[in-house]
């Protein structure tokens, strides 16, 4: 069941990771030093995070949360055999569409046969993980790169389908200049093995506020 509140957890590995990316990369030493104590906190479990994930697909921030906690309200023990049992009227009329309904019931039915290995998660490797999640309805590559990021915490994620990274790549290193996926995959090599942290300190550099996944 998802927790209302929900504890923070920060990766034990980044500060060895800052002080990696600062030794190989020009631009992180001088970008890491401008967040002080800022870090990736995760919270939450998967299945509500992966739903939270699908219901603020195009809408904006406010708006996503607003349909949340309704979505949220009808289910007091939010968890996958609950959201089965919700009917197609009441999520409509939480705000959902007829598709993201769709998404939230192939999310639950997933988790409640098992067909995503939650336990061995820790044991399996980030593509292995990313080839369970692409297999439910409405969850991309993307989603699911951002999930090992922000849920998982895996340290070595690229998430080259991310506008904000290629933005923040363009501005850091390439004086602005579009950037394709094979320059900013080139970028990215020298951060290995923390490329998760790097990722998140070229968010950084957009918009200072952390991003809450």
């Amino acid at each position: 069941m998802a927790s209302r509140t929900p504890v923070e957890v920060t990766p034990d590995y980044w500060d060895d990771a800052c002080r990696h990316l600062i030794k190989r990369d020009r631009v992180l030493r001088k970008l890491i030093p401008q967040f002080g104590e800022a870090r990736l906190q995760s919270r939450g479990d998967a299945f509500a995070t992966l739903a939270r994930s699908i219901v603020g697909q195009q809408i904006s921030v406010a708006s996503a949360q607003s349909v949340w906690n309704r979505w949220v309200a009808l289910c007091p023990k939010f968890q996958p055999a609950a959201v089965l049992a919700l009917d197609v009227e009441s999520q409509r009329a939480a705000g959902l569409s007829a598709r993201k309904v769709d998404y939230l019931r192939d999310l639950a039915e997933h988790f409640d046969a098992g067909s995503v290995h939650v336990r061995q998660w820790a044991q399996m490797d980030d593509e292995a993980i990313i080839e369970e999640l692409v297999a439910i309805r409405g969850i991309g590559r993307w989603t699911a790169e951002m999930f090992l990021i922000f849920h998982l915490m895996r340290p070595n994620v690229m998430p080259l389908d991310d506008a904000g990274l290629l933005k923040g790549i363009s501005q850091n290193y390439f004086s602005g200049e579009p950037v394709s996926r094979a320059e900013a995959r080139e970028v990215g090599d020298a951060w290995a093995p923390y490329r998760s942290v790097a990722v998140w300190y070229i968010w950084r550099s957009l918009d200072p506020l952390p991003v809450d996944y």
